[in-house]
C-alpha cells in the first residue's frame, strides 16, 4: 500500500478565499454513460511519464470504502499507463482555502492530471481549474456549476439505483420487518442513497420500517471518518429491532460492521462503494450481507485513460446501473437465494419501467 504523501503549505502559494462549499448536485451537462470522443485542448498523451495528483476526501487511502475505490483506479492506471502518482488527503474540519491550496500545490508540482475525490472539493476544483487551464481535472461525486469547466471531468453515479437493489435485498432478508440506514453526513448526495434504499425496501415489503440516522450535519464532515459514531448509531437500530443496516458513511461504516457483529446471529450490515465483504476487516466480513459497489475506480481510470491518450472530454459523465457504474456485490453468497428477484428489479430499472427516486 502506497503511503499518502503530504505537501507542505508554503507562503508562496496563494490562498484564495472561497464561498460556501457546494454539496453534491444532480444537475448534469453531458449525461453519457462513459467518456468517449475528444474535445478541447489537452497537454496529456505525450511520451513523457504522466504525473498525476490525487486528493482524497477525509479518511484517505485505507478507508475500505470510497477513497479506496478511487485508489484502486489510480493503482490500475499506474499499471496500465506507467503514471507517476502523488497522493494527498483532506483533514477533518478544513475549509475551502485548504482544499484550494492542496490542489494548487499539486498543479504547481507538475501534475498534468488532478483528481479530487468527493463533492467537498467542488468550489476548489472550479477555482483551481481556471487558474491552470492546461491541467486536466476530475472531481468525483459533483456535477454542479461550482466545479464545471472545459478542463474538468465531473464523475458521478446513480447511487439511488444501486441503493434500491440494496434496499430490496435488505427487505427480502429481514425477518423482523425493520431495517436501518446510517449516512455519514446529511447532504444531498447521501440522501440519494437513503431514498433509493427506502424505495427498494418498500417495493418488496410496503409495510417495512426503515430507521434513518445521519452522523453529522454540514459543515461538519467528520461523519465520514468516525467509526465510533457509526457503531453507536447502528447499535441503536439493532436494539430497536432492525436486523439489516445499510451504511453510506465512509470510514464510519467500520463501526456499523462492528455493531452488526456484536449484535449476534441474524444481524446483517450492507457495505458501500467497495466490495466490503473483501475489503473490510477480516473479523467483520461474515456479517456483510452485500455491498452497493460504486465504480469510482472505473471513473478514475477512464479519466486518466483520456488524458494519457490525449483524448480528453470534459463535462459530466454519469455511470449508471446499466453501464455498470453501480452494482451489488455477491461475495459470501449471502444473496444468492434472492438473485432472481434482484435481477428482475435490476431489469426494471434498466428498461425504465421502475423509476427510482433520488430524494
Amino acid at each position: 500500500m502506497r503511503p499518502v504523501k503530504k505537501l507542505a503549505v508554503t507562503s508562496t502559494v496563494a490562498i484564495l478565499s472561497l464561498g460556501l462549499t457546494a454539496c453534491g448536485s444532480n444537475s448534469t451537462t453531458d449525461n453519457s454513460s462513459a467518456p468517449a470522443g475528444s474535445s478541447g485542448s489537452s497537454s496529456g498523451g505525450d511520451a513523457a511519464q504522466l504525473k498525476v495528483g490525487l486528493a482524497y476526501d477525509v479518511g484517505g487511502r485505507g478507508d475500505h470504502s470510497f477513497n479506496d475505490s478511487a485508489a484502486k483506479g489510480l493503482d490500475e492506471a499506474e499499471k496500465q499507463f506507467g503514471i507517476k502518482p502523488t497522493e494527498v488527503a483532506a483533514t477533518n474540519g478544513e475549509n475551502d482555502a485548504a482544499r484550494v491550496s492542496r490542489l494548487q500545490q499539486l498543479a504547481q508540482s507538475g501534475n498534468r492530471a488532478i483528481i479530487a475525490v468527493g463533492f467537498t472539493y467542488a468550489a476548489a476544483v472550479g477555482k483551481v481549474a481556471k487558474q491552470f487551464p492546461n491541467v486536466k481535472f476530475a472531481i468525483v461525486d459533483d456535477a454542479s456549476a461550482d466545479s464545471k469547466g472545459d478542463n474538468v471531468d465531473q464523475i458521478t453515479f446513480t447511487e439511488e439505483q444501486g441503493s434500491y437493489l440494496a434496499g430490496a435485498a435488505a427487505a427480502l432478508k429481514s425477518k423482523s420487518g425493520r431495517i436501518g440506514f446510517v449516512g455519514g453526513v446529511e447532504v444531498p448526495l447521501i440522501k440519494k442513497f437513503a431514498a433509493g434504499y427506502t424505495a427498494g425496501a418498500k417495493k418488496v415489503n410496503p409495510n417495512i420500517k426503515v430507521d434513518t440516522a445521519y452522523l453529522t450535519q454540514p459543515p461538519d464532515f467528520s461523519g465520514f471518518a468516525d467509526p465510533a459514531k457509526g457503531k453507536t448509531a447502528a447499535q441503536g437500530m439493532f436494539q430497536n429491532g432492525a436486523d439489516v443496516v445499510y451504511q453510506a458513511a465512509g470510514k464510519s461504516g467500520d463501526g456499523v460492521f462492528e455493531a452488526a457483529k456484536a449484535a449476534g446471529a441474524g444481524k446483517w450490515a450492507i457495505g458501500v462503494d467497495s466490495d466490503q465483504g473483501q475489503t473490510a476487516a477480516a473479523g467483520v466480513r461474515s456479517v456483510i450481507l452485500t455491498s452497493m459497489v460504486k465504480g469510482v475506480d472505473v471513473g478514475v481510470l477512464a479519466f486518466l485513460k483520456m488524458v494519457h491518450e490525449n483524448n480528453f472530454k470534459g463535462g459530466n459523465h454519469v455511470y449508471d446501473l446499466k453501464a455498470g457504474g453501480v452494482s451489488l456485490a455477491t461475495t459470501g453468497g449471502h444473496i444468492d437465494d434472492i438473485k432472481s428477484k434482484l435481477d428482475e428489479l435490476k431489469k426494471g430499472i434498466e428498461d425504465g419501467s421502475i423509476k427510482v427516486p433520488s430524494a
